[in-house]
């Protein structure tokens, strides 16, 4: 069975979870690893993932260290999706408007 594995990184604007994880996890960013195995007997090459796993640097005592989160994807795009929510929510508060655009 061929396998190949690829890597990437996501940016985090604000503190996340992650199902089935305990705890808030820092804004940053994080590299995920994807693993995908060949699929045999087709005409073409293609590949099915096989696992998705997302790097988390620790903090405190366990500075130093990282572990691999085994994560699926649609969690991964959830939470990306949540992030982004809340930067646009950021970016549209009454607050961060100066007077000029206030328009009071």
């Amino acid at each position: 069975m061929n396998m190949r594995s690829t890597r990437s990184t996501v940016t985090f604007s604000n503190p996340f979870t992650l199902s089935g994880y305990p705890g808030d996890l820092p804004a940053g960013d994080y590299e995920v690893l994807v693993e995908e195995e060949l699929l045999q007997g087709l005409s073409f090459e293609a590949y099915r993932r096989t696992a998705t796993y997302l790097t988390v640097r620790g903090r405190g005592r366990h500075a130093g260290r990282s572990e691999l989160r085994a994560i699926s994807d649609s969690d991964l795009k959830e939470a990306l999706s949540r992030d982004q929510g809340a930067a646009k929510k950021n970016d549209h508060s009454d607050a961060a408007l100066s007077p000029q655009e206030d328009g009071t």
